[in-house]
Parts: structure tokens; sequence; C-alpha cells
């Protein structure tokens, strides 16, 4: 059965409302968490289909549903995760995560001027 709900707000008995045009237009409609070394994986993922592993630190992500066009805001983060300094994803928790800044010309640890940091995920 299919059907359509038209509707310009969505209203929650306690947190308030919100105008539909925030969630069709400022929501995420691709993200991608996956493993870059060894062999490739993606761990999860929203509209990503698979990741090609095309040399040292070189990738390319597929989107399974199309963006409109390509301007679109692409956020990109890398950084090692740590526990006692060494990487380790287990140093990333559902409340709490640790990252080390590193130059981009070498692996020099730095206090960044600008740090962005994006999460996408379910909140429990």
């Amino acid at each position: 059965m299919a059907g359509t709900i038209v509707a310009d707000t969505l209203t929650h008995s306690t947190a308030g409302s919100i105008a539909t045009n925030y969630v069709v237009e400022g929501s995420a409609k691709h993200w991608i968490r996956f493993i870059g070394t060894g062999t490739v994986a993606i761990r999860d993922s929203l509209s990503a289909s698979s990741v090609t592993d095309n040399g040292t630190g070189d990738y390319t992500v597929a989107i399974s549903n199309s963006l409109s066009d390509a301007n679109y805001c692409l956020l990109i983060g890398e950084t090692d995760w740590r526990t006692a300094g060494a990487p380790d994803e287990a140093a990333i928790t559902a409340s709490d995560y640790d990252l080390l800044s590193r130059s981009p010309n070498n692996a020099t640890a730095l206090d960044s001027t600008v740090n962005s940091i994006a999460i996408h995920g379910d909140l429990a």
C-alpha cells in the first residue's frame, strides 16, 4: 500500500515543532564510516554502496542515492583515534571519543586553529 503524507510542520508532544523543509533540506543525505587499513570495510553508512581502495589514502565512495547535482557540502574527516597514544578504534564509544590532531604535511601532532566535527548516527 502506498500513500502520501503532506505536512508543513512536525510537532512533538514535548519537544516542540520543526518545519518539514528543515528535515528534508537539513538532514544528512549520505554519510559513511569505513576502515581504510588492511581490507577496506564499511562499518556503517547511509546511502553508501561501496568503497574502492585506489591506493594508500586514496578511496572512492559510491553514493547509493544520487544527489540532485554536485553542488553539495562535503565534510570529510580523517583522524587517528587513540587510546594511550596508539591508534585504536576502541577509543570511540557511544558517549565520547578521543582524537589526535595532526599536521597535514607530516605525522606531527599539533593544536589545530579550527576543528570541525560532525556526527551522524542514531541517538540512544
